[in-house]
């Protein structure tokens, strides 16, 4: 639920009509922070009312119309001027006049498509909001709801293993083996490192976990790394064929 004043005169309400029910989840903020939103899927239909709420019943309230839209954005932190919209869908409202009373308005967005997981990351943000507009001669009134989407994804057919080498010629072989290549962001990383050549002095070896991030296109291409997990492994020198 939320609420923005039209100075002294008005307040304005946007509420889904499942808000009761419908189930929440954490998602992080640009600041972040963690705070919970309600939780939605691809396909499911986002309905609600919004009430326009007079604080002086007898006084009128003029505006060019009322309308309540449902948007998919892409946010790039250093672009902010503009965004990329792959979902808006709008619902008029009211046609322009004025009111002497309060009104609510039932609104529905059949079966959205939500294409995308919500994301907040070091540079991009990807987005899901409702946002009621009041158009009035001076100034719009806006006032916006997020939401979150989480999408349902199925185990990929293949998910070969892989194997890598690397090495500094003639001190260093090193053959790197991983049970598969995509994983669950609950699975379990299970893995195997071979000592084939060891010439040199190793006090001790680490595995960083990386999650990196990719925004932008063609040249302007901006990557963004960030370590999530550090484990070391391994304590001493090696052996040949450890």
């Amino acid at each position: 639920m939320s609420f923005f004043g039209f100075g002294q005169s008005a307040e304005l309400e946007l509420v889904l009509s499942d808000a009761e029910s419908r189930r929440r989840a954490e998602h992080k903020t640009e600041e972040g922070k963690k705070e919970k939103y309600f939780l939605f899927y691809d396909g499911e239909t986002v309905s609600g009312r919004v009430t326009l709420t007079l604080k002086h019943p007898n006084k009128r309230l003029e505006h060019q119309g009322i309308k309540v839209e449902f948007i998919g954005q892409i946010e790039l932190y250093y672009d902010r001027g503009n965004h990329h919209e792959f979902v808006s869908l709008v619902k008029d409202l009211a046609r322009p006049g004025e009111f002497t009373q309060s009104q609510t308005f039932d609104f529905e967005f059949t079966h959205v498509e939500k294409p995308y997981e919500s994301y907040t990351g070091q540079n991009v943000k990807l987005r899901y909001f409702l946002r009621a507009t009041v158009s009035r001669r001076l100034n719009d009134v806006v006032k916006e709801m997020d939401i979150v989407v989480h999408t349902l994804s199925t185990y990929p057919e293949l998910n070969s293993s892989i194997k890598m080498e690397v090495g500094i010629e003639d001190c260093l072989h090193i053959e790197f083996e991983y049970n598969k290549s995509k994983y669950h962001l609950k699975d379990v990383i299970v893995g195997k490192i071979y000592f084939l050549l060891v010439r040199i002095k190793i006090k001790h070896m680490e595995i960083d976990i990386i999650k990196r991030e990719t925004t932008g296109t063609g040249p302007n291409v901006y990557h963004e790394n960030d370590t999530i997990a550090k484990y070391e492994i391994m304590d001493g020198a090696p052996v040949r064929g450890e």
